[in-house]
């Protein structure tokens, strides 16, 4: 059956860490070692969604090899033109791992899914529904695996530019179903304040449908979850960016020098680990 077939990987190397990230963890040569021997769990397995009617990668990155029974997970959104694979920054699963195994987070593991290289998260085209495979079949994959909440759902959810724009209407989405996150960090999300701007991404078939999904006029159906910003003080979604922040009052807002470039995600990638950290909920026991 279609729903059922994957087809599995283990990615290798697909994380460099940041040098700035392992000076923070480590105190003390000793220390070094054992972080550097810390080593992420990735793992890609292609599995159809019903929703997208097509295969698509999802792609685990976990804190160790051997994941507790419900592990917490976050939803990471892949930017324009991107898929699931370069879906976290460079260098967050290797950051993550040393984190979690240092102590400074809680345990928790990422995972992505292709959600379209243009489609800003939402059904642009009919047929083709990359939000409904979020809400409706990530968490039966999760759950698959024994990781996520009870029913396999997300706790959270972050994302990078167009990424950052889809996890805020998947923030909505999931209030409105009454299973709101505990936190959502964007990184330079892809906000824009101009129709026009928009039309040429081809995303929208038109104004009126921007703008009812657009964050950045619906502030409100975000109130109550606790939201992290970050954004390059020189990236052009800045104007959207800081508009937003006045709009929706985040709980961490962070502009700093720095382009739409993989370097700054990198920077701000351990504001965004410890963010989601301080908003990781304990394992339920598992039952038996």
């Amino acid at each position: 059956m279609p729903g059922t077939d994957r087809r599995s990987a283990v990615l290798g190397g697909a994380a460099v860490l940041a040098t700035a990230g392992i000076a923070a963890l480590t105190g003390s040569s000793a220390a070094h070692r054992s972080v550097v021997a810390t080593a992420p769990d990735i793992r890609s397995e292609s599995v159809f969604s019903r929703a997208r009617g097509q295969y698509v990668d999802l792609v685990l990155i976990l804190p160790s090899e051997r994941p507790a029974h419900g592990l917490p997970m976050v939803t990471m959104l892949h930017a324009r033109g991107g898929s699931a694979r370069g879906a976290a920054p460079n260098g967050m699963a290797r950051y993550l791992s040393q984190a979690v195994a240092t102590g400074r987070v809680p345990p928790f593991g990422l995972a992505a899914v292709d959600g379209g290289p243009y489609a800003y998260w939402h059904e642009s085209d009919p047929g083709d529904d990359p939000m409904a495979m979020l809400l409706e079949e990530l968490p039966v994959w999760l759950a698959d695996h024994g990781l996520g909440d009870d029913s396999g759902h997300p706790f959270a959810a972050a994302g990078t530019s167009m990424g950052g724009f889809g996890a805020l209407v998947y923030t909505r989405r999931r209030r409105e179903r009454g299973r709101p996150l505990a936190a959502t960090g964007v990184l330079a999300p892809a906000l824009l304040t101009d129709w026009e701007e928009m039309r040429e991404r081809e995303a929208f078939r038109d104004r009126r449908a921007w703008a009812a999904l657009d964050p950045l006029r619906h502030p409100e159906t975000l109130d109550g979850t606790p939201l992290g910003v970050w954004c390059g003080t020189s990236d052009p979604f800045v104007a959207g960016t800081r508009r937003f922040v006045r709009r929706a009052d985040p709980d961490v807002a962070v502009f700093s020098d720095g382009g739409h470039t993989g370097d700054f995600y990198t920077s701000a990638m351990p504001g965004l680990v410890a963010f989601l950290g301080r908003h990781t909920p304990i394992p339920a026991e598992p039952r038996t």
